[in-house]
């Protein structure tokens, strides 16, 4: 589970550059949660996700996940706990290494490795099963450097690596953005499969409304550095793009011809 508790983030403090890129913000997921989030350009959902991952060190509050309070450990140590997939395909992965030397190592995650490097038989014969979860024909093209394969493959086999020791928490940050919409609608596919799968607490930035209510069990949304909304159960199920839409309206005060660019 993961529990955020008054997290407040300012970047540039005492500056005429300051900005309060997190207001106080209070979270509690529970273990095997879906979670969804929206939010407009600058409304905070990236400084979220990058302040649990630990890219960025909260200015004030507190994070805990699992009741171990991570607040103030660096990215690499809260590694071993979460499994990350970025908006570029590149990032997830090593592009001179194999897709089998690139899985080695994220099996490895948060594990102790050693002088030697390699991939034993018994892991190849692991590699290929998940690999076949795909539908992609990786499993058959184990010793091929990974940057032979193309975006789309490259964001599939980074989601598989994200979660192959079934992290505590998995963070998706618009993973599908750079993908065109038919390769990226197979990775909302292959996420959905994977997070049910293997019961894995979630939370996946979107800037595509439709996403956000047809995936996960619950939506948040952010706006000015806090969460304005959050919506789960029966509610988020009967909820349509209209309705997010006028909800943000009357929160906000602003026409809904202005949020629908701002979340398009």
């Amino acid at each position: 589970m993961l529990e955020v508790i008054k997290a407040k983030k300012t970047f540039n403090p005492d500056s005429v550059n300051e900005v309060q890129a997190l207001r106080g913000v209070d979270l509690n997921i529970k273990a095997g949660e879906f979670v969804t989030v929206i939010g407009s350009n600058g409304a905070g959902k990236s400084t979220f996700l990058n302040s649990v991952a630990g890219t960025f060190l909260l200015s004030s509050g507190s994070i805990s996940i699992n009741g171990t309070d991570v607040t103030r450990w660096p990215e690499y140590k809260r590694a071993a706990n979460l499994g990350r997939v970025f908006q570029d395909p590149l990032l997830g992965t090593c592009a001179t290494l194999s897709i089998e030397q690139n899985m080695a190592l994220a099996l490895k995650r948060g594990k102790r490795r050693g002088l030697g490097f390699g991939v034993r038989v018994q892991d190849r014969d692991l590699f290929r099963d998940q690999l076949k979860t795909l539908g992609l024909g990786l499993e058959d093209r184990l010793s091929d450097r990974v940057g032979l394969l193309s975006g789309g493959q490259r964001q599939a086999l980074t989601m598989l690596m994200a979660t192959m020791t079934r992290p505590d928490i998995l963070l998706l940050d618009e993973h599908t953005a750079a993908l065109d919409p038919k390769t990226g609608r197979k990775i909302l596919d292959i996420t959905d499969a994977v997070v049910r799968r293997d019961n894995l607490t979630t939370l996946m930035v979107t800037h595509n409304m439709n996403q956000a209510i047809n995936m996960g069990d619950r939506l948040i949304m952010f706006h000015q550095g806090m969460i304005i909304l959050d919506i789960s159960g029966k509610e988020k199920k009967g909820l349509k793009v209209e309705d997010l839409l006028e909800r943000f309206y009357t929160l906000r005060g602003e026409s809904m011809a202005t949020d629908r660019m701002l979340f398009s």
